[in-house]
Formats: C-alpha cells, structure tokens, sequence
C-alpha cells in the first residue's frame, strides 16, 4: 500500500482547504521613493511602475496605496543636495521629514523611515567615511539624528539600513531619551553586499563613488553569521528584523525564524521586482503567476512581513 496525497490535490476546494501557507495584503509594505522638488512623478527606468514623486505629489500614490488596502509604506528620500556628512538627512525640512508629514496629513497609512546615509553623502556610503574607510562609531551619532528627526516629523517606525555595529543600541537609547519610547525599530539585521541591489541604486541616486559596501554589508556566503547579527539587534532593542534580499535567501529567513520569537521582515528587493518584470515583458513567464509564487515562497519561509514593489499590483490585481 502506498499514500496517495494526490487525494487532497483533485480540486481549488480541496487544495484551498488544505493549504498552510496564505499570504494577504496585510503582509505587505511598500516602498515609495521621494524627492526633492515640485510636481516631479518620475518612472524609474529599470523599473516599471515605480515612480520617485515629489511631496507634492505624495497624494497620488498613497491614494493608490489606500485603495489598494495596503495598511503600511516604506519611504526613501532623494534629496537635492549632498555633503560628506549627509546634513540633508537629518534637517527638518528633509525631503523625508517633508514628505512624513505629508503623509501623516492626509493619510492614516502607517509610515516607517529607511534610516541610512547612502542617499545623501557625496561619496554614496552608508556612513562617515575617513581615510577611505567608513567610520563605524562616528556614524552611529548621525544615524541617530536622523531617526530622531524622522520621527519628530511623524514616523511610525525606523528602519536602520546600514549595517554599522551598535547602531539599533545607539538608536533606541536617543529615541527613548527624548521621550519617543513607543517607537518601534525594524533592523536591517541580515543585510547582505548583493548584486540585487542595482535598480534600487539607480532610483535612489546612491550607488557608492568608490569601492563598494563589502565591510559593512554581509557576505552573501555566511548564514551563521546572520544569526548573530539578528541576535546583537534584539538584543540592543529591535523590535523586528529583517533579512535583506528575500527571494535568494529564503534560507537565512528559515533559520531566523526557527532561533528567533520576533517579527522576521523580508524585502522582496529591487533586482527581483526587475527581473520579473523584464520576463514579463518578453513573455517568458506569467508575471501574476510568478509574483504570486515568489511571494508565498517569501512568507512560507518564515517572514511575517513582506517589502515589495509589487504590493499594490498584488493587492489590486492578483487577488
């Protein structure tokens, strides 16, 4: 006698029955680019249908993000000017501080910050850098300044995206120091050196002038190593973390999920949107299909929470 599992196959009835992994739009966040600027909707090149907007045209796609029942955006700033210490990151008429409390103006959407420097030094680094090399310690203050300002404007959450050690220690203690104890942190705990990152490079103007992110961003070949760095966040006060890309380390996201009794995010980066997209286009592959595949392996892997660009297609389209 041999068990016959295509029993429970026969049918959607049935399949939908039995089915242990469901993903919604509730488990999705999704990414808005910002920039400086007046009535600027500009489409990203490498990557169709996501449009860097200025602040005021934020209205137009948090509409979109609403009607999409999408409770939670992610926002990156693009600013007009840049310096060595990336002052226009932490100023508090910032393209993000701006556009937060936009949002917050119109919107009950739930608003995190990517917290970082890349976008807004001169040298594309995530940090100060001194003698060509990225000043950990030194960094950690400005990191701070920046959540703070982010969250005076009107943030819900940062997100520290970094990778400089002691920076969600540095973080929680300046926001609790100020009073803002009930702000919650998403570490970018697990954040690798990937080559996934192009378009998202190319839409935020912050690919590095020199060298590249390989002493500060994880070795794409160490696992063990995640679970470390996942650890020091919680223990330093992350209230979730994240493993960063998604789709190539579904492994690492497992592994977190089995050590760790916190909320996991996951980002579904730039470089896997493209691809799909690219294939897509050419007719190599049913995007919906896909996407809808991509994701549930996201969530089947152990992540609670979902970055991606495809949010709003999901949410209006695919279900």
């Amino acid at each position: 006698m041999f068990k016959r599992t295509r029993r429970l196959r026969q049918n959607e009835n049935i399949r939908s029955l039995v089915r242990e992994t469901f993903l919604t739009k509730n488990d999705l966040i999704y990414p808005i680019f910002v920039v400086d600027g007046k009535n600027k909707k500009e489409e990203v090149p490498s990557m169709p249908g996501v449009y860097r907007y200025s602040v005021d045209r934020l209205e137009e796609i948090i509409e979109e993000v609403e009607k999409a029942g999408i409770r939670g955006v992610m926002v990156f700033g693009i600013p007009s000017f840049k310096d060595e210490y990336a002052t226009s990151a932490y100023a508090e008429d910032g393209v993000v501080q701006n556009a937060v409390r936009k949002m917050k103006e119109i919107s009950k959407v739930y608003v995190i910050t990517d917290v970082c420097l890349c976008q807004y030094t001169v040298h594309g680094h995530c940090g100060i850098v001194k003698e060509g090399f990225v000043d950990n310690d030194e960094t950690l203050e400005y990191l701070a300044k920046v959540a703070l300002s982010h969250v005076k404007a009107g943030a819900d959450m940062v997100a520290p995206s970094d990778m400089m050690d002691g920076r969600i220690k540095k973080i929680r203690m300046t926001l609790d120091e100020q009073g803002y104890v009930n702000i919650p942190i998403m570490a970018y705990s697990a954040k690798y050196a990937s080559s996934f990152y192009g378009p998202f490079r190319e839409a935020a103007f912050s690919a590095p002038q020199f060298g590249d992110r390989k002493t500060y961003q994880m070795d794409p070949a160490n696992i063990r190593e995640a679970m470390i760095e996942i650890e020091s966040d919680i223990e330093e006060g992350a209230d979730i973390v994240m493993v960063k890309p998604a789709l190539s380390y579904l492994d690492v996201i497992r592994w977190a999920r089995d050590r760790f009794d916190v909320p996991i995010a996951a980002y579904n980066v730039s470089g896997e949107y493209s691809m799909v997209k690219a294939a897509s286009k050419m007719g190599w592959l049913d995007e919906k299909k896909v996407v809808y595949e991509i994701l549930t392996s996201i969530k089947r892997a152990g992540a609670d929470i979902i970055i991606t660009y495809f949010a709003l297609d999901f949410s209006l389209n695919y279900i």
